[in-house]
Formats: structure tokens, C-alpha cells, sequence
């Protein structure tokens, strides 16, 4: 990899989809690598926006693509959302679909020379699809012989568990943090989307968080769909703190990636 700072080569834009192919190639010259945001469509209680882990992943994406100087691909806003289905306007991937679509994303990125892919993610049911499919992937490109297999890498890394960002979380919310529509996330949104703000009210004590199954047992456990969390307790200024956090250290972990042999 090269340790030239791929900011130089974006004129327009730090967004792929803003990009022209030609400006893709020419940057390719210079950077191989690229961030990929994921969240997921999904309930996040009463109070909270269906999109919350794919606005929050793209922003936290779009912030360290911005201070790092690499291009980032438009956000996979679904995901693997199963168990929230017992709630109106979740919309889900099964695994295996998911697992698909991310192999296949990372396939097209590899054939055109990127060797460095950053996944930003923003929801926690992700996790072990998107780490099966970069399996997948280094198989696929191995087997394809493509010019990148020897330096293909890809690493998932998930804002809300960057230790700054945690630290924050618990030091401002205790326990009511909790597991699901947490205050940390929902401030990330208000702070994006102030008319969000419209939608927030004193709520019920949260069901305790407790383990996960399948959608129906979820809706039974959780009836609003919080897992002991209080999300009134959100600000839009928190929301810029937990962004500002989350893209500095990701930046730098992104950085180190792009060094890595």
C-alpha cells in the first residue's frame, strides 16, 4: 500500500457516487483503498428513526472519508434485521443474502485494483455476516486470480464500540444506555436530522436487556422495541460529540490499514 495521502487525488468529491469512473481510475493510481458504510432498516422504538444505523454509519463514514482523504461508497442501508421484524417498517436481509451482498460489493472493489476495504458499521446484528463474507471474498479473489489477491484486506469496525465513544456513552447515560435505541445512537440522528428532534417524549421504564432470538420472542420481550435503554435522554449536541469521537479514532485506524502490508 501506498502512504500517500489519497486526499490529493479527490478534486470534487470524497463520495464514489459523485465520482466519474475516470476520476476512480486516476484515483486508484495513488490509493487503493475505499470505506464502505452498513447499518440497517430497522425499529428503534417509539421515538426512534427506522434509519438510524444507516444514517449514523454514513456520517461516521462520510467524516473519516473527509479527514482521511479516501473515497467512500455509497451506504448499504439494509442489513440483517430479523429479529426486529415483529415492528412495522424494519425491513431485513436473511443472512445469507446479506452474506451475498457484501461478497459480491467486495468482488467489484477488488476486480477494479481497490486492496483496502474500511466497512463502517452500524448495527450490531451485521457483525458476523459481513465477517463471513470477507472470508468469502478472499476465497473468491484467490480463486479468481485477480491482480489484488496477494493485498485484498478488508476490516469491520462498528462507531458505537470505539472505546472513546462508549466511555462517553456510559459516562452521560449509566445504565440507561442499554442495548438497543440507545441515547448514544438516537443523538447521533438528532444531530443530523434536527426535525427528528419532533418525535422525542418522556417514555415508559425501558424492558430490561436481556438476550436475542427471533422476532416474535423480540416484540414479546421488548414491546416497544427498546432493549433498557432510554433514548429521551439524547441531545443533538451529544450526537457531535459521539461523531467527533468515533471519526477520530477511525481515522486513525483507518490510516493504519491503508499501511498495512
Amino acid at each position: 500500500m501506498t502512504s500517500l495521502n489519497c486526499s490529493e487525488l479527490i478534486h470534487n468529491s470524497y463520495r464514489l457516487d459523485l465520482c466519474t469512473w475516470a476520476e476512480v481510475e486516476q484515483y486508484l493510481t495513488k490509493c487503493k483503498g475505499i470505506i464502505l458504510p452498513i447499518g440497517s432498516t430497522e425499529q428503534h422504538g417509539p421515538t426512534g428513526a427506522i434509519g438510524t444505523d444507516a444514517l449514523t454509519a454514513e456520517a461516521v463514514a462520510l467524516e473519516v472519508g473527509k479527514r482521511a482523504g479516501v473515497l467512500v461508497a455509497p451506504t448499504q442501508a439494509y442489513g440483517m434485521a430479523e429479529h426486529h421484524l415483529g415492528f412495522p417498517g424494519t425491513m431485513s436481509l436473511q443472512s445469507s443474502t446479506l452474506l451475498n451482498v457484501v461478497h459480491d460489493l467486495l468482488l467489484s472493489l477488488a476486480r477494479h485494483g481497490f486492496e483496502r476495504v474500511f466497512v463502517v458499521n452500524g448495527h450490531g446484528g451485521n457483525i458476523a455476516t459481513v465477517k463471513a463474507a470477507f472470508s468469502q471474498a478472499y476465497k473468491t479473489v484467490l480463486n479468481l486470480k485477480l491482480p489484488v489477491a496477494a493485498g485484498f484486506r478488508c476490516k469491520l469496525v462498528s462507531w458505537f464500540m470505539v472505546p472513546d465513544v462508549f466511555k462517553e456513552a456510559k459516562a452521560r447515560y449509566g445504565n440507561l444506555e442499554g442495548q438497543h435505541a440507545t441515547p448514544s445512537e438516537i443523538a447521533v440522528t438528532l444531530f443530523l436530522e434536527p426535525n427528528l428532534q419532533s418525535k422525542q417524549r418522556q417514555l415508559p421504564e425501558p424492558a430490561p436487556a436481556g438476550p436475542i432470538y427471533d422476532y416474535q420472542d423480540f416484540r414479546q420481550r421488548y414491546p416497544d422495541g427498546r432493549m433498557g435503554s432510554d433514548p429521551f435522554l439524547a441531545k443533538p449536541d451529544h450526537g457531535e460529540i459521539f461523531l467527533d469521537k468515533a471519526a477520530i479514532a477511525l481515522t486513525e485506524d483507518l490510516l493504519n490499514f491503508l499501511k498495512e502490508l
